[in-house]
C-alpha cells in the first residue's frame, strides 16, 4: 500500500510541476476558457482515478471516493469567496494569483495529510470523536446557514501580524517574487506582499479543513480514499477559481446548500451505529441538494446586482 501512496504524491506533485512551471511558467493571467480546460481536465483525471479504484479495491470503494470527492469539492467551493476577497484586498495582480494558489496548494497537501492521518488514528482509537466532529458540522452548517459566508478580516490574521513583526515587507510587489535583498537602498532581506497573500491563504485554509475533513471521515475511514479525493479537490479548485471568478456571486442560495451538507452529514456522523446511511444514498442527497441551490439561484437573480 505504501507504493500507491508515493505513486500518487509523486502524480500529484508532476501535475503541479507541469502546471506552472510548463504550461503558465509565463505569468500571464489565466484566460476563463483556458481555466475551464483545465477544470475539465482535473474532473476528469479524478474520473479515471475512480475507475482505477473500481477494478483495484471494488464498487464500494469507488463509491466512497467519488462521494468523497464530491463532497469536498462542494465544500470548497467557500474557499473561492475567500480567494476572491483575499486577493481584491491585497490588490493581487492576475498574472500572480496562481504562482500563490500553487504554493499554497503544495502546503495544503502536506498540512491536510497529517489532519486526516491524525483524524482517522484518533477515530479509530476514541470512537466517540465521531460525535464531536459530527456536533462541529452541525455547528458550522448553521452558522455557515446565517452568515452567509466565512467572514475573514485579511489585516486581522495572525500570520500576517507574525510576519511583519519579524520580517520587514516592501510596499509593493516585485514581480512574482516572494522575497528580495535590498529594497530602496537598505540591505537585509525583505519579504514582498505576496508572501503575505501566501501566509493569509495558508493559515485560513486550515478552517476550512477543519469542516471539509470530518464531513469526508464520514462517508469512509479509508485514509486513502479521504486523502486522494481531499487532493483532487484540491488540485482543481485553483482552476475552477480562474473559471467561475466573475460568476461567484450569481449563486446567490449556494451557502445554503453548502450549509444544509454540512448539517446533514454531522447527523448522518452522529446516527452511524443507529442508523447507518449507504453511501450512495450519501451522494445522491448532496449532489440533490447542491442542485437545487444553484437552480434556485438562477431561477431566482438577486436583482440589485
Amino acid at each position: 500500500m505504501l507504493y500507491f501512496w508515493i505513486l500518487f504524491n509523486l502524480f500529484a506533485l508532476g501535475m503541479l510541476a507541469l502546471d506552472l512551471f510548463v504550461f503558465h511558467r509565463s505569468g500571464r493571467a489565466v484566460r476563463p476558457r483556458e481555466a475551464l480546460a483545465w477544470s475539465a481536465m482535473w474532473i476528469g483525471l479524478a474520473a479515471a482515478f475512480a475507475g482505477i479504484v473500481f477494478f483495484w479495491q471494488g464498487r464500494q470503494v469507488a463509491l466512497e471516493f467519488v462521494t468523497a470527492y464530491v463532497l469536498e469539492l462542494s465544500l470548497s467551493v467557500d474557499n473561492l469567496f475567500l480567494f476572491l476577497v483575499i486577493f481584491r484586498y491585497f490588490s493581487v495582480p492576475e498574472q500572480h494569483q496562481r504562482s500563490v494558489l500553487f504554493w499554497g496548494v503544495l502546503s495544503a497537501l502536506l498540512m491536510r495529510g497529517l489532519f486526516i492521518f491524525a483524524g482517522v488514528g484518533l477515530i479509530h482509537r476514541f470512537h466517540w470523536i465521531l460525535y464531536a466532529l459530527g456536533a462541529l458540522l452541525i455547528y458550522s452548517g448553521i452558522r455557515l446557514g446565517f452568515t452567509g459566508e466565512h467572514h475573514i478580516d485579511p489585516a486581522t490574521n495572525p500570520a500576517v501580524k507574525v510576519l511583519r513583526r519579524w520580517m520587514p515587507v516592501t510596499d509593493d510587489y516585485q514581480g512574482g517574487r516572494f522575497f528580495v535583498r535590498g529594497w530602496k537602498g537598505k540591505p537585509g532581506l525583505y519579504a514582498t506582499p505576496l508572501l503575505v497573500v501566501l501566509a493569509v491563504i495558508e493559515t485560513t485554509d486550515v478552517l476550512f479543513a477543519v469542516d471539509s475533513i470530518p464531513a469526508v471521515l464520514a462517508v469512509t475511514l479509508n485514509a486513502f480514499i479521504v486523502y486522494t479525493s481531499n487532493v483532487f479537490a484540491i488540485l482543481g479548485l485553483r482552476s475552477i477559481y480562474f473559471a467561475v471568478s466573475g460568476l461567484m456571486k450569481v449563486f446567490r442560495f449556494l451557502h445554503y446548500g453548502l450549509a444544509m451538507v454540512l448539517i446533514l452529514v454531522g447527523l448522518k456522523m452522529i446516527a452511524a451505529d443507529y442508523f447507518p446511511v449507504p453511501t450512495h444514498v450519501t451522494l445522491a442527497v448532496v449532489a440533490g441538494v447542491l442542485l437545487v441551490s444553484i437552480a434556485a439561484s438562477i431561477a431566482l437573480p438577486d436583482k440589485s446586482r
